[in-house]
């Protein structure tokens, strides 16, 4: 039997958080309506659709790599150990995969990249669906933890909201150190920062 199962990532740009992976083999017998890429979607129809696939899906697993993996790895390796992470997941396994994009993981099994695939492919997008909306998650979490960053708004994207804020707080255990403006304001502190950022 085919088991397709589509891959996708969230969280490559931002400057914190995990670098988030979902994969997902879809029921034929249970289709899904309204699968599209994720960033085509309201919020409150991610979350709806989400829900939904993680009731119908025959299969789904959402995965990550954390900070630092992303500063050990890079960013594109850390994506890429996220994605099979996700994809060894599935029980059931799947027959093969395609993924998002222009490059694949390695995996156990024959894998295709598909160029804007989250919009082509639903069980692409299923899994575009699912690794947005738990990295967003993760991150309304991470705003309650240390809300001087406006986590909640910008979701770590280097906004400049957040830049002035990551220069004003300094950057904390949550901060990529290997990407540009979090090394930058390592290398500069600011002259001050709050007690439980340091």
């Amino acid at each position: 039997m085919d088991r397709l199962c589509g891959v996708d990532e969230a969280g490559r740009g931002p400057l914190c958080g995990p670098v988030v992976a979902a994969a997902v083999i879809l029921d034929p017998a249970r289709p899904i309506v309204g699968l599209a890429d994720s960033k085509k979607l309201s919020e409150k129809r991610r979350v709806a659709l989400a829900a939904e696939i993680r009731e119908k899906a025959l299969a789904w697993c959402v995965a990550e790599a954390s900070v630092e993996e992303i500063d050990r790895l890079n960013i594109l390796h850390a994506s890429m150990l996220a994605m099979q992470r996700a994809v060894a997941g599935l029980k059931p396994a799947p027959t093969r995969a395609q993924v998002d994009g222009n490059r694949c993981p390695q995996l156990a099994v024959p894998c295709e990249a598909i160029v804007k695939g989250d919009a082509l492919v639903p069980e692409i997008s299923a899994a575009s669906i699912l690794a947005k909306t738990a990295r967003d998650a993760q991150l309304l979490e991470l705003d309650r933890k240390y809300p001087q960053y406006g986590l909640a708004g910008h979701k770590g994207y280097p906004t400049p909201a957040h830049l002035a804020a990551l220069r004003a707080h300094g950057a904390c255990e949550i901060y990529r150190k290997s990407f540009g403006p979090v090394h930058d304001v390592i290398a500069n502190p600011p002259l001050w920062t709050d007690e439980d950022c340091t």
